[in-house]
């Protein structure tokens, strides 16, 4: 994943284009239901490796997610990765909706434990007759179904309820050693962050593509507030980017893709060809950050 680009005849590297892939949300409205086809129409014709649709608790969630996997597969040439959760959900009822996924022809899962019931920050407990990790679930899934491919999550500043980093990237071998292909991180704003913590993965063994997760921030209060129950660090400098401008959103949105784009260009820079994209079902920030990656519409994608 951060293989680095050849050196050109003069000497220098050439410059590789990046491998992008996106994450949406399904939608609760008809209104966000328009906005999200608006943006994965808008999002499309940059080709990207996959597009993931996230995933909750509750059976109404679950309908959303399958609805809006469904409607990429038959309408779009993408291909989408379903989020999948254990939280709150016995085996049978998770086992079910894998099973639904390939018979649609869904073959790349996005496996996650899921937040507690509580919300981030409060304690976990798997359901009686549930899963108990991320690494069975991934384990299940992979003994099930071979075809698909399975993503799981990585955490550069540690999951806020590990008990150190240690055990964190314990869990994270876990899942490896269950089958997983793929991992992506948490958002990060200091790459810092993400190159120290590639370091300490590589060192216990572990080989897979750990692919930087990048939340272009739309709203920087909203933002804050996220990544403290995430736990995930907020540096004051960006937050000094964002002083007075609460009301100036237009301002708000320049800023943002500034940020973003340097934040990936400087990753670029350093190795790194392959980044996921948090879009909040927005189009506008990613599609400014990919076009600076030298990412340019393909005119045979097939429009939803």
């Amino acid at each position: 994943m951060t293989e680095v680009a050849s050196p050109s005849p003069d000497g220098h590297r050439a410059p590789k284009t990046p491998a992008i892939s996106f994450e949406f949300f399904p939608p609760k409205t008809e209104e966000m239901e328009r906005n999200l086809w608006d943006t994965i129409n808008r999002l499309a014709p940059l080709a990207p490796n996959f597009v993931s649709v996230t995933y909750g608790a509750g059976g109404s969630t679950r309908e959303r997610t399958h609805s809006t996997i469904a409607r990429i597969l038959t309408e779009t040439s993408l291909t989408p990765a379903a989020h999948l959760t254990c939280v709150d959900a016995p085996r049978a009822d998770v086992d079910d909706v894998v099973a639904r996924y390939h018979e649609v022809g869904v073959r790349h899962i996005v496996a996650l434990r899921g937040d507690p019931a509580g919300g981030i920050g409060s304690a976990y407990t798997p359901h009686a007759q549930g899963y108990r990790s991320s690494a069975d679930l991934v384990a299940s899934i992979k003994q099930a179904h071979s075809d698909i491919e399975v993503t799981v999550s990585a955490y550069p500043e540690r999951h806020p309820e590990s008990a150190s980093f240690d055990a964190d990237i314990d869990m994270l071998k876990a899942k490896v050693d269950a089958g997983a292909g793929r991992a992506i991180t948490q958002f990060f704003f200091d790459n810092d962050l993400y190159f120290r913590y590639l370091d300490r993965v590589r060192a216990r063994g572990i080989e897979i593509p750990i692919v930087p997760g990048i939340l272009p921030v739309q709203n920087f209060k909203q933002a804050a507030n996220f990544a403290k129950r995430a736990g995930a660090s907020m540096p004051d400098w960006l937050a000094q980017k964002f002083e007075g401008l609460d009301d100036d959103a237009e301002t708000r949105k320049l800023v943002a893709a500034a940020v973003a784009a340097g934040q990936v260009q400087k990753l670029a820079k350093h190795g790194v060809d392959t980044f996921h994209f948090y879009t909040m079902n927005r189009a506008d920030l990613v599609f400014a950050i990919s076009h600076l990656l030298g990412i340019r519409p393909k005119s045979a994608q097939k429009a939803a």
